[in-house]
């Protein structure tokens, strides 16, 4: 999964009777052909963000039970299921119908998969009612979004090129960002922009969304990385004027850190003893709590950088923490992307992988 830092280069049987089907004209049967290619490019295109590093941290074995809790386009499950050799379990959720899809088409097969179209922020209610809290033996969480999410224009995570305005995870669930953007107040929005994108223009940019909107919706993600270019004020080098914007309406959007923290708070009931959590995290927020997490077993709510208020920041301490007096997890360790892998797959760059093994 992957947080986009600026836009890419190159985004039961019965007694019905049979019906014959009209045979495809020649454009149609092309159109098919040119969806199942694109299809299959988008799968080989993605790649599994520290692979190596995630299966080593996790230790898998064969006879174990594992959660992916972030399936993706199961780049990191078909690993793992590699690793397990046929003897043991792998459960893998997402909420991206097309994650499901993908699921199917790829493993619906093999013995010991299991696809759940959930959130892993239920990962605890999950691991509960398919009787396996307790007794798993690996949790991996690879956070963000996908790469084929992301070059996929219709789904709206990216400006690299136009689409509708969306950003969900589940296209089926919830506010859309243009919906959101629509309705929202400047004050929510420019909170919103430094909280979770950490964006220095928070006040201008909601300024002008607000403006902007009264004249004609803002309904595709041209439009608005159009508009935040325009704004006048401090820029981060190296990346697009929008990339923390639409970072931060993402995150927004799809309660990322909201869902992280319920993960997070569920892992110790749900990893056996010596069981191994393993977090791919692409942002410092994310990285924070996961980090805070495994030190001392609590996270914050509102983890980041804290709301504004009267020109004040309202930090991450003014919320109150989730209880869990002592950690039950033990560092094991902390990796970055190889030269090797940044070369093969930019995209990344900002990764780092925690893992943590629960000792109670």
């Amino acid at each position: 999964m992957l947080l986009q830092r600026s836009a890419p280069s190159c985004l039961m049987r019965g007694t019905v009777p049979a019906i014959r089907f009209a045979r495809p004209r020649r454009a149609e049967r092309q159109a098919l052909r040119g969806d199942a290619a694109r299809t299959a490019e988008a799968m080989d295109s993605h790649r599994p963000v520290m692979l190596e590093e995630a299966l080593a941290g996790l230790a898998v074995h064969p006879g174990g039970t594992y959660v992916d809790g972030t399936f993706g386009r199961g780049g990191h499950a078909r690993a793992i299921l590699q690793a397990l050799r046929g003897s043991g379990e792998l459960h893998a959720l997402d909420r991206d119908p097309q994650a499901g899809a993908a699921a199917q088409r790829e493993f619906g097969d093999t013995p010991g998969f299991h696809f759940h179209r959930r959130n892993f922020a239920e990962l605890g209610a999950f691991a509960a009612a398919a009787g396996i809290a307790g007794k798993v033996d690996g949790v991996l969480l690879d956070l963000g979004v996908s790469s084929p999410q992301f070059d996929d224009a219709a789904r709206g995570f990216s400006f690299s090129q136009d689409g509708a305005l969306d950003m969900r995870m589940d296209p089926q669930s919830g506010r859309s960002a243009a919906q959101w953007l629509a309705q929202a107040g400047e004050a929510e929005i420019a909170d919103v922009l430094w909280r979770y994108g950490e964006e220095r223009n928070s006040r201008r940019i909601a300024r002008r969304i607000v403006d902007a909107r009264a004249q004609a919706p803002i309904a595709t993600t041209a439009q608005l990385a159009a508009l935040i270019a325009a704004v006048p004020g401090p820029r981060s080098r190296g990346i697009h004027p929008a990339t923390r914007s639409f970072q931060a309406i993402r995150i927004f959007i799809n309660d990322e850190l909201g869902a992280l923290a319920a993960a997070l708070t569920a892992v110790p009931d749900v990893l056996a003893p010596g069981g191994r959590l393993a977090v791919i995290s692409f942002h410092s927020l994310e990285d924070r709590m996961v980090k805070r997490f495994i030190r001392e077993g609590r996270v914050e709510r509102g983890e980041g950088r804290g709301e504004r208020r009267n020109g004040k920041t309202r930090g991450a301490d003014a919320f109150a923490p989730l209880p869990s007096p002592l950690s039950p997890l033990k560092r094991i360790l902390r990796a970055f992307p190889t030269e090797a892998e940044l070369a093969a797959n930019p995209r990344a760059r900002s990764a780092v992988l925690r893992v943590a093994e629960r000792v109670q």
